[in-house]
C-alpha cells in the first residue's frame, strides 16, 4: 500500500487477482490461445464478485463480470471440446451454467461433448432438462440449433 495525501492506493508491485482474471478472460473471449493455467482460470472465473456485499454500485459491476466470465468460460469449453478434452469441456460448461442457467451456449457445448463421447442418453437428458427448465421458467423452447443436435436421437 502507498499513501499519498491521506489516500491509500495499491503499490504498483501488487497484483490484484480480479484484474488478473479479467485480463485472462478478455484474452480467452477474444480468441487468444496462450492461457497459462486453465484449471486455475476456470476456478477464478467461477467466483462471484465481492460475495456478501450488497452495495448498489456492485449491481452493474457484477453484471459486467458475469458476462465476461460467461464468454471466457464458453470459449475455453469450446477449446477443450475441439481438443478432445471432454471432461474439462464438461466441467467448464457446468461452471458457465452455474452463472446463468438459462444461457443456451454452455448447455449446447455439454450436449455436443456428450455426443462426441458417444453418450447419447446423456446428451438427450441434458437437452430435456434444459428444455424443461426453459418451459417451466420462461415458457420458451431451446433454439432450433440445439434441438437439431438431438432431434433424430429421440425418434424410434
Amino acid at each position: 500500500m502507498d499513501s499519498v495525501d491521506h489516500i491509500l492506493t495499491l503499490a504498483p508491485a501488487l497484483s490484484v487477482d480480479f484484474h488478473d482474471a479479467c485480463d485472462e478472460a478478455h484474452r480467452l473471449a477474444s480468441g487468444e490461445r496462450g492461457v497459462p493455467d486453465e484449471d486455475q482460470l476456470v476456478a477464478d472465473l467461477s467466483q462471484v464478485l465481492l460475495p456478501g456485499w450488497d452495495d448498489e454500485w456492485l449491481v452493474l459491476e457484477r453484471e459486467r463480470w458475469d458476462q465476461l466470465r460467461l464468454y471466457a468460460l464458453e470459449a475455453l469449453a469450446q477449446r477443450f471440446q475441439s481438443e478432445g478434452r471432454h471432461l474439462s469441456a464438461l466441467q467448464t460448461s457446468h461452471a458457465a451454467v452455474s452463472i446463468d442457467p438459462f444461457r443456451e451456449t454452455p448447455h449446447r457445448i455439454a450436449v455436443e461433448v456428450h455426443l462426441a463421447e458417444g453418450n447419447v442418453a446423456c446428451a438427450v437428458k441434458r437437452y430435456q432438462d434444459y428444455r424443461r427448465l426453459l418451459q417451466l421458467e420462461l415458457k420458451v423452447a431451446p433454439s432450433p440449433r440445439l434441438t437439431r443436435l438431438v432431434r433424430d436421437l429421440t425418434r424410434t
